[in-house]
Formats: structure tokens, sequence, C-alpha cells
């Protein structure tokens, strides 16, 4: 078994200040693969108190000296890719080729995308030319605490990280105590890179302990953080007593709106997309909306689609789905499955319990249900797992309303072939995304929401704005 306790804080590989052992399961076998520990409140003091003392010096260095950081960063995260594959296939259950195909090269591609975007940052801007005496200064905020999630580990830790350490601040990681493997490799890597002492730390906890202690800290002036509505209220509530910045990241329950005029391919593309990483991820086009014309057929093209997604280990190399994450989550979809067929949806493919040929593991059935409507269970939960939800309606202002009938306002989805009803639809739909036709946001695209979704914009300049405060100079002395 791996044994991996030590944290990483001042530029040192730090054991824990008590013993306080976690296993780390992996959900395709359902024992242990690893053991780590959470930190209590003198490892995250240890750990902020480092960011503190390193933000002086690295604020003031150029933006040359932090883009060469980033670059071996980059470098070095090219030289683990496997053994970040196998991390995250182990701790989260991606099956192995999706894990080096799309978890690792995630990670990789949004670390290029802030060096390109940051090369060509300007941190003192004029405010415009009716005030040539004023700039307009985007500094670093300070201590930035980030607590990310399990499902897309190194996406996210890498848009936190990577963008804040440019800007000129310092960083305490919490990843997610489920799947902290691949950020401990993560840490390697900025050991590797020669990351200055205190700029990078790590300190592996819970959400009760370690992430509670972080958004309440009156040493951290931001949290960025990724994960659960819920989680996301209760970290704003903790981090207003010290009035710090929070960025939040929260889930979704996107629609797919799927018009008679679409492409051939919208409602199986449209499937696969909601399977992807066995359904754990935010924005996952959840909901099918599909105009009544083609509706009967669009539930039989969905059922075939989740009928032929095959599900198999996490160390078997090909294309298919794995486990959930854990058995709090498997239950959780088994019981969300249960509550569909209870309010009468009709269940076209999947449902409850394992796949055949599977007796341990938490493996979910690829599920689709048709005939929803938007008031049941599992049209308003995010389930968070393989389980489409398919609901007709009649015409465009129909649509909209389903659409945007939801708490949640992360990603919307559009198919047709009328180019004005796709603009339409682009600004009527409420969430911080949408994409149309199966064609994805261009790289260094802001990601995020609105309404319980969230409030933070990541990727690209929105991601660097995210670690900056935006101060007013007047008397700017002009050039010589």
């Amino acid at each position: 078994m791996i044994e991996k306790r030590d944290f990483y804080i001042d530029g040192a590989w730090t054991a824990p200040s008590a013993a306080n052992d976690r296993e780390v399961i992996d959900p395709s076998t359902e024992e242990a693969c690893a053991v780590i520990s959470l930190g209590s409140a003198a490892d995250t003091d240890a750990a902020v108190a480092a960011a503190g003392r390193a933000f002086e010096s690295w604020s003031r260095t150029t933006r040359d000296e932090r883009l060469d950081l980033i670059r071996r960063v980059l470098e070095e995260y090219g030289k683990r890719e496997e053994d970040m594959a196998r991390a995250i296939s182990s701790e989260m259950g991606a099956p192995i080729d999706l894990a080096r195909l799309q978890q690792v090269p995630a990670g990789a591609g949004h670390i290029k995308n802030f060096i390109r975007a940051y090369g060509e940052f300007e941190h003192v801007r004029p405010l415009g030319p009716h005030a040539p005496n004023d700039r307009i200064a985007m500094e670093p905020i300070g201590v930035c605490a980030m607590i990310t999630p399990w499902n897309w580990p190194m996406n996210q830790v890498t848009l936190k990280v990577i963008p804040a350490i440019a800007t000129g601040n310092t960083c305490v990681l919490k990843p997610s105590e489920i799947a902290p493997l691949s950020s401990l490799v993560f840490a390697e890597i900025m050991d590797a890179a020669g990351v200055p002492a205190g700029v990078f730390n790590l300190v592996n906890g819970d959400g009760a302990g370690v992430g509670s202690m972080l958004s309440a800290h009156p040493g951290v002036d931001m949290v960025s953080f990724t994960g659960s509505t819920r989680a996301g209220i209760a970290i704003s509530k903790a981090a207003a007593d010290t009035l710090k910045r929070v960025s939040l990241e929260l889930g979704g329950k996107g629609a797919n709106v799927i018009f008679a005029d679409a492409d051939e391919k919208a409602v199986k593309r449209g499937v696969l997309h909601c399977m992807n990483n066995t359904g754990q991820s935010c924005n996952a086009p959840t909901r099918m909306l599909v105009e009544r014309p083609i509706y009967e057929d669009a539930v039989e093209t969905a059922k075939a689609a989740a009928e032929k997604v095959r599900v198999g280990p996490t160390d078997q190399e090909g294309r298919h789905m794995g486990p959930v994450v854990s058995k709090v989550q498997f239950d959780k979809i088994q019981d969300l499955i249960g509550k569909g067929i209870q309010e009468g949806a009709r269940l076209v493919a999947g449902g409850p319990g394992r796949p055949e040929g599977t007796n341990r593991g938490y493996y979910v059935r690829p599920t689709v249900f048709a005939d929803v409507t938007n008031d049941m269970t599992i049209a308003r939960e995010e389930i968070f797992g393989p389980v489409l939800s398919i609901i007709p309606f009649e015409g465009e202002d129909e649509a909209v309303r389903i659409a945007n009938d939801t708490p949640y306002g992360l990603t919307n989805y559009v198919q047709s072939s009328d180019g004005a009803k796709l603009k339409r639809m682009a600004r009527a739909l409420r969430s911080g995304m949408v994409e149309m036709n199966g064609q994805s946001r261009g790289a260094g695209a802001p990601f995020g929401g609105m309404k319980a979704s969230g409030n933070g914009r990541e990727g690209g300049v929105w991601g660097l704005d995210e670690f900056l405060e935006v101060k007013s100079v007047s008397g700017w002395p002009e050039a010589a």
C-alpha cells in the first residue's frame, strides 16, 4: 500500500503534527490503495504562515520570473504524466485510458493556456484617453486557499494554482481527501520545478477540518473552491467574518436542448457526453430537452446509445466507463434512480444495481429516463452519475422556460441548424456557458456559472483576473 502521510509546507515535505490516518479507497475494488494523513489546525497554521512569509518577495518578482517557473512546472508535469494517470485512476476510478487521454491532458492544457494568457497580460493599464495620468494596477490578493474536488483533480488544481502564482500570489492547496494522490504528485512536480519555499503549500484534510480552517483563517486572503453548492454556501459563511474574497465553482444541472432540425448525431452525442467520466462532471448535460416531433425517435436513440456504453475495470485499457468515486456516491445515485422510478419517469435503459457481471466496485448502470417532468427529483437534483433525464418540449419558448427552471446555471447546450435560433437561445439561457452543436469552447474561454452554480470564472485572462485586486491610481507620471 502507498503511504503518503507528509504535507508539502514551506518548500519541504513535513510530517503531520499529529497522527490522523485516512485510507484512500480504490473505487474499482472497494479496497484501500493508499494511506494519507488528515491535517490539524497546527498543520494549517504552518502552511498559511509559510505562504504569508513568501508573499512579499514572490509578489515583487517579475512576469518573466513567474513565467519561467510555470514553464518548468509544465516540463516536469510532462515527465510525470503516467504517474499522474495511474494516481487519478486508482483514487477516483477513471479508466486508465480516460485518465491518460482526458484527465492528465486537461492539466497540461491549462498550464499552456495560462502561459500564453499571462505572456500578454498587463498589470498596469491606462484608464483611457480621457484620463492620461490615470492607471489601473492589477495586484495580487495575497495568500490564497484552494479547495479542490475529486472528479477532475488536475483540471481544477491547475486552474487555481497556476494563475494564482502567475499573478504573484502564494497558496495553500487542500485537495479532496477522497482523491489526494494526484495532488501529491503535483506537489512533487512543483518541488522539482524549483518553486520557492512557501509559494506553494499542500495540506491534506477533509472539509470539516482543514477546509473549514482555511475558510475562516485570518491569514488567508482568498478562498477558491470547486465542489458542491452545499459546501460552497458553508465556505462563504465561514469566510464572511474575515471578509476574504470567495470564488466558487459549484454544481450544475445542464439542459441539452435538441430541436427537430438538429443534426442526426445530436442525441447520441448528448448521451455520451452525459456518461463521460461516469457522469461525474458539474457541466454534464444531464437534462435532455427534445422537441416533440423527434421525441420518440430520440428516446430510442438514447436508449441504444446508453446500452452500448461498456462498463469495466479502471486498469483495463479501452473506451469504457469506470465506477463512481465512493460508496457514498454509489448509494446516492441508487437512491435517485429509485426516486425516478417511484415518481413515474419511464426507465428506458439501465436502472438500479450494478451492471451485469460485477459484484464489487462502485459501478453504476448507464441509465436513461424518458417522460421526465422538470419537477421530478431526478430533474432537480445534481445526481453526479451516469443518469440522463429526457424531457419533451413543444417550442422555443417552452424550451427556454424548462432549461432555466433550475437553481443551477453552469452550462447549457443547444442543437439546431437554425443560426438565428442558436443566437436567441444562447442569449436567453441563464448560464455561465452555452455550447452549441457539439462545438467545445475555445482554449482560454472562461469556465464558470451563475445562480447556485457559483460566481467564479476560471481559465484564460478571466482566471488571472480572479486572483487580482484592482487599484485605481491618479497622477501617474508620463513617460519621459
